[in-house]
């Protein structure tokens, strides 16, 4: 069994067993078994289903050799290199540069860019985009970030049902304030921990990975200044729980959010620099 197996099964674990004890918070008894219920689901629904819901969350649109052949001409001799099945192609809409791949196995892969992307980088860059991408395809690490993000997002979906529905919040009850801030604030907040935990780690292996494919860490590095430049200039409408899939998380250029309280990745220049520096050619 692979580390990034490992990894997949703990977190799943993890952020289940979450789900169980924020229900306990919320409904004691009964809501343990609400949060079970709702755990199991969300966290079977993100592993079959984690590349449907990643594309629909991104509104992308299949695309075909004959609409963009250069896209497949580039992921065909990336997957050549990589050994590893061709994805199917998406493309988003949104203005703002960026992609993501997506699936529970390089059996099941999506990988998806941005409209903005495709008008601000040349191939040669685009390739090493798409190198990155392959990268956590053939890592078999984009599950996690998948589940992750996905019941991420029902941890935050049960907490706000349990504010609105659950819990004793009478004047009386000593207990009500640390229940309201269990429900608002702290569980949210450790499912996002947990999400990041292994995010950061998976991008500089990708970027590591991708250069390596190609032979070279320049393209990638060029994309990621051209990428970051963009981000920061155009918004995504996007939950916080998805931002980790992205290369570069899309909201960085909002002020006050939730998303900058905590790095989903690393800082852009020092992956720069990293790539620049010839890092990527010695494994880790």
């Amino acid at each position: 069994m692979s580390r990034n197996t490992i990894k997949t099964y703990v977190l799943l674990a993890a952020l289940g067993g979450l789900m169980i004890v924020v229900g306990g918070i919320i409904g004691r008894g009964a809501g343990a078994a609400i949060g079970l219920v709702i755990g199991v689901a969300f966290t079977g629904g993100s592993y079959w289903f984690s590349d449907k819901i990643a594309i629909r969350a991104a509104r992308a649109v299949p695309v075909t050799e004959a609409q963009m052949p250069e896209y497949y001409r580039v992921v065909r001799d990336l997957t050549q290199r990589a050994g590893i099945p061709m994805p199917q192609l998406y493309v988003s809409p949104d203005a703002q540069p960026n992609a993501f791949a997506t699936g529970r196995n390089p059996q099941h892969a999506a990988v998806a860019v941005t409209q903005g992307i495709l008008q601000i980088l040349d191939w040669d860059e685009m390739r090493g985009v798409l190198a990155h991408e392959l990268s956590h395809v053939r890592n078999r690490d984009i599950l996690i970030g998948s589940v992750a993000a996905t019941v991420a997002m029902g941890i935050t979906f049960i907490s706000r049902i349990g504010f609105w529905f659950g819990g004793d919040r009478e004047g009386n009850n000593p207990a009500g304030i640390v229940i309201l801030l269990a429900e608002l604030i702290l569980a949210p907040m450790a499912a996002m921990l947990l999400q990041m935990a292994l995010t950061r780690s998976r991008e500089y292996e990708a970027d590591r990975s991708g250069a390596r494919l190609i032979g070279d860490g320049e393209p990638l590095a060029r994309a990621l200044a051209k990428i970051e430049t963009g981000v920061r200039r155009i918004p995504m409408q996007v939950q916080p729980a998805e931002a980790s899939m992205f290369i570069i998380n899309p909201l960085t250029g909002r002020r006050h959010s939730y998303s900058n309280l905590f790095m989903t990745h690393p800082p852009t220049a020092d992956r720069i620099a990293r790539l620049r520096s010839g890092e990527w050619k010695h494994a880790v």
